[in-house]
């Protein structure tokens, strides 16, 4: 009896042992067959394979059925990590794009190599070394133009200015693009802080531009986050608690790994408990900008305005792997101080096709702010104001994409060689001459309706319907066609303030840009009309 107890016991730890090492054998088996697979393939393949190719590609596809931020960076994707993360790179400060096989640059930043050797807007590079640009793609010649700081890129350029070929000498050096492009007095008492992205400093460089503002009068401030995907956590607990009490809790995370918990309280004094804030939000808000949207409300120390958010709530962080490369991988989700969590794509279930989908409304729970006031989990940030921005005219659009404004702009600035001095100073005046151009561009777009009707007519002609209808297909093209000068008119505010933009952004920059940026923004007016009613404010954090 006490011998068949003891084979039972053995028997019941052994099976215990083969549940418990049953997630570790899954591993192992997992790892084997794809190592068995890639020898196999590199063995008996047909053709010769490029097994890092291979095996990146596996990775990739392995990590793209978790999440899409879930990732994996080699060894030579590290350095355009670095500068999403950090805000900073070597190279030469000139942002290029591909247009009909050749390389522009679209974009020339204040005070880098780009810029104090000459380079221009509309400038297209013709080499880079001995590197040949034509038909090379982006990255590849963004990969030339980077190296180490100090060291020289001989760059060949078709000239905008005056269409000759030049050979220009460039230094490298170490490039930071700020994340605060715009902050300035909006009206007499009320200033703006746009945040782009929350990048390494980014909250001490806030610090300054709020005190400065605060020297020039200011009693309301605006933070804009519209468009800003997050970035560094810390930097944006910071910014919060800039003005919430010493020790208030503002996120804290929920991992699988209880050791990597992680609570931010504020731990500093605050620069401003009292100045009414009111953030400026959209759907292209992500991560950690709803982090700091999202403890301003659950405080109730901000009014939140715009659009709902993007809704993501998971956090990351990067492990080293061998040969230089990193995984960045999702490690727990966000909760903001009332405890509610802001993710709102549910990664761990998704639809026949095998997409995600967005979280319920019926399946999101209830939280409350400081004062009572009722919030939702499972839906990013939703706005105390709503406000929907006002979509562009599509005729502006088909502008900009087809690069008439583009072309314009650097028709436009080789013929007006005297910049202004600031924003202020300029107003786009050449209307007239502007149409001319677009005529001679030859330029031509279908509306959204012409396209459905060109559609149908192909559906008709197919089916034998045409011919009976014709005269009254050809009256509805006649009635939807456009006369391209009306709707040129018609557009012609819209179109002034992306003109304005792209010159501004060559002749002063980023920060100009913003700045002109602010002078047709809709939602910003209609900020300063919501944060400039103390009694508004108030109804609605207490509401």
């Amino acid at each position: 009896m006490i011998k068949k107890f003891a084979i039972l016991s053995t028997l019941f730890l052994c099976v215990n042992s083969v549940f418990a090492n049953s997630h570790e054998a899954q591993i192992s088996e997992g790892i084997d067959i794809f190592s068995t697979v890639t020898r196999e393939l590199d063995m008996y393949y047909a053709d010769t394979l490029n097994i890092k190719d291979l095996m990146n590609k596996g990775v990739k596809g392995m990590l793209s059925s978790i999440d899409p931020y879930t990732v994996y960076i080699p060894e030579q994707g590290q350095k355009d990590f670095k500068f999403m993360t950090t805000g900073e790179y070597a190279g030469v400060g000139s942002v290029i794009t591909k247009r009909d096989d050749k390389i522009y640059i679209t974009e020339v930043y204040e005070g880098t190599p780009s810029h104090k050797s000459g380079l221009k807007v509309g400038d297209v590079i013709l080499k880079v070394d001995t590197f040949d640009c034509k038909g090379a793609s982006v990255s590849d010649v963004s990969d030339h133009l980077r190296g180490l700081p100090s060291t020289e890129a001989k760059v060949r350029i078709l000239s905008a200015s005056d269409g000759k070929e030049k050979t220009i000498s460039i230094i490298r050096d170490k490039i930071t693009i700020s994340s605060i492009p715009v902050a300035k007095m909006i009206s007499d008492k009320t200033g703006v802080i746009r945040i782009t992205s929350f990048t390494k400093g980014v909250a001490d460089e806030f610090k300054t531009e709020f005190l400065k503002l605060k020297k020039q009068g200011m009693e309301r401030l605006v933070i804009d986050l519209r468009d800003n995907p997050g970035g560094i956590l810390s930097e944006a607990v910071s910014i919060v608690s800039m003005f919430v009490n010493k020790g208030e809790k503002i996120v804290y995370t929920k991992p699988k790994l209880s050791s990597w918990a992680e609570t931010y309280t504020s731990q500093t004094d605050p620069l401003d408990l009292g100045i009414p804030i009111l953030v400026m939000v959209d759907e292209g808000s992500a991560s950690a900008s709803e982090v700091v949207s999202g403890a301003f409300q659950d405080l109730d120390r901000a009014v939140i305005m715009g659009e709902r958010t993007y809704g993501k709530g998971l956090v990351q962080t990067t492990r080293d792997l061998p040969y230089g490369g990193s995984l960045k991988l999702t490690i727990s989700k966000y909760h903001i101080p009332s405890g509610r969590c802001i993710q709102a794509i549910d990664y761990a279930n998704r639809d026949k096709n095998g997409n995600p989908e967005r979280i319920p409304d019926s399946l999101t729970t209830e939280f409350k702010t400081k004062n009572g006031r009722i919030v939702r989990d499972g839906c990013g940030i939703l706005p105390d104001v709503s406000f929907k921005k006002k979509d562009g005219s599509e005729i502006s659009y088909h502008l900009y994409v087809k690069n008439v404004i583009f072309d314009y702009v650097t028709q436009y600035e080789k013929s007006h060689p005297v910049a202004p001095k600031s924003v202020d100073q300029f107003e786009f005046k050449d209307w007239d001459e502007f149409k001319v151009f677009v005529q001679n561009a030859d330029f031509s777009y279908n509306t959204v309706p012409e396209e459905y009707l060109k559609k149908l007519v192909e559906v008709a002609k197919k089916d034998s319907v045409y011919d009976g209808a014709e005269k009254e297909f050809k009256a509805l093209e006649l009635a939807l066609s456009h006369c391209q000068d009306l709707e040129l008119e018609k557009a012609k505010d819209d179109i002034v303030s992306i003109i304005t933009y792209e010159y501004i952004k060559r002749v002063l920059f980023q920060r100009g840009a913003a700045e002109s940026e602010l002078k047709y923004d809709s939602m910003v007016k209609a900020a300063l009309e919501v944060i400039e009613d103390d009694t508004k404010i108030k109804e609605i954090l207490k509401k």
